[in-house]
């Protein structure tokens, strides 16, 4: 069994910070990427970070410069450091792994809970 928890989020005036994190745990055998995508009322999910194993980052455009994705291989983790956040920013934000797990010979999409971020005065 495998599972992603994710802690972070909350309330946050515009222009500040927060940092989600997400460790997978369980029954892994190895982790390719991992990514965080968010979903606003009325919205499709969207991704908004990537990392591959490697470390190569890819970012939603409107959040390159203000956030940060980065993972701790060894603890299975993966960060979203979100700076200068703002209003529109607001959504629930979900974890996202690409992975193998031990039972199974093929990878396979994982989520975490979602976590609720938002930006408002």
């Amino acid at each position: 069994q495998v599972q992603l928890v994710v802690s972070g989020g909350g309330l946050v005036q515009p222009g500040g910070s927060l940092r989600l994190s997400c460790a997978a745990s369980g029954s892994i055998f190895s982790i390719n990427a991992m990514g965080w995508y968010r979903q606003a009322p009325g919205k499709e999910r969207e991704l908004v970070a990537a990392i591959t194993s490697g470390g190569t980052t890819n970012y939603k455009h409107s959040v390159k410069g203000r956030f940060t994705i980065s993972r701790d291989n060894a603890k299975n983790t993966v960060y979203l450091q979100m700076n200068s956040l703002k209003p529109e920013d607001t959504a629930v934000y979900y974890c996202n792994a690409l992975l193998t797990p031990t039972y199974l010979g093929y990878e396979s999409n994982y989520w975490g809970q979602g976590t609720q971020v938002t930006v408002s005065s």
